[in-house]
């Protein structure tokens, strides 16, 4: 079997057995396409590699100054590809299954603080029905702690006003609930008297629409809270991926415990939602060296 079919059953796989998202299989798809590149420019079978090679493939990612948490990203998803080959019975063993991914250095997310929020919902004027909906939008973002493509997808039926809460479709196809409260309700209610404004003809299941009535893409949306932000009178960049960090940031630090801010962010491992008690355990810290009259003995 060639490569280039191998790859398009393993990532078959990932769609109909799996259920992995079409985001999550197109990441994989281009992780072996830079893959498949290399063995071909090296002349080099797919079912073939060694450890030699992989070391070699190592060192051509390195010099394409790759960062360590981008190569651990092509070794996962290769690994993932030679396990699927051993499953189907093409090769006895994977290879892949003893080299180990680079060490990846935790990157302290970036946040808002609560009056920086503040001050973008406030730059945003209510004088029409764009500003209406990005408004409702920015705010469900950062109530929520929702990713960009979640807010993307939710449809109408999905949300539960009565008890603040709306059903959203995370990655790996994976459904939880999230909540939102006083602030995002009156603004969802705002938007929602101008929704229909939207919509030349017909109708759309889908919560947040553009000037066509289609609902707002993931660039789309990515796109109208850069450009809040842009306009804002927050001077330092940054990204919608932001409001999500800060959502986590200030339950933790308002004493949520850590479980339910795993089960709200959809975090699947429990140690990608601790990065955020180190933001708040330094933010703790910071506030002590700042202010604490004895912090330095003399």
């Amino acid at each position: 079997m060639k490569i280039d079919d191998a790859i398009n059953k393993f990532l078959e796989y990932l769609e109909k057995e799996l259920n992995y998202s079409r985001l999550t299989i197109e990441s994989y798809e281009s992780d072996l396409n830079n893959y498949k590149m290399f063995l071909e420019k090296e002349g080099i079978d797919y079912l073939k590699v060694d450890k030699k090679v992989i070391m070699d493939y190592l060192i051509y990612l390195d010099n394409l100054k790759y960062t360590n948490k981008t190569i651990s990203r092509f070794l996962s998803a290769i690994r993932s590809f030679y396990n699927y080959l051993v499953e189907i019975k093409l090769l006895e063993n994977n290879v892949f299954k003893r080299i180990k991914n680079p060490k990846v250095d935790k990157k302290l997310p970036n946040f808002l603080n609560i009056l920086e929020i503040e001050e973008i919902l406030s730059s945003i004027k209510l004088d029409s029905k764009e500003n209406i909906r990005n408004k409702c939008l920015f705010e469900l973002l950062y109530s929520t702690g929702i990713r960009v493509s979640e807010a993307s997808n939710i449809k109408l039926k999905d949300i539960d006003f009565n008890n603040r809460m709306i059903k959203v479709l995370g990655k790996g196809n994976k459904e939880r609930m999230v909540y939102f409260g006083e602030c995002a309700y009156d603004l969802l209610n705002d938007y929602l008297t101008v929704r229909d404004e939207f919509l030349i003809k017909g109708n759309s299941e889908y919560l947040f629409i553009n000037k066509k009535g289609e609902k707002l893409s993931r660039s789309s949306i990515e796109y109208i809270i850069n450009k809040i932000i842009k306009f804002s009178p927050i001077d330092h960049k940054i990204s919608p991926h932001v409001l999500r960090h800060s959502f986590a940031t200030h339950l933790l630090d308002n004493h949520a415990d850590i479980r339910s801010v795993q089960e709200m962010l959809g975090h699947e491992n429990l140690n990608t939602t601790e990065i955020y008690t180190h933001v708040s355990n330094e933010r703790l810290r910071s506030a002590y060296l700042k202010c604490h009259p004895n912090k330095k003995r003399q």
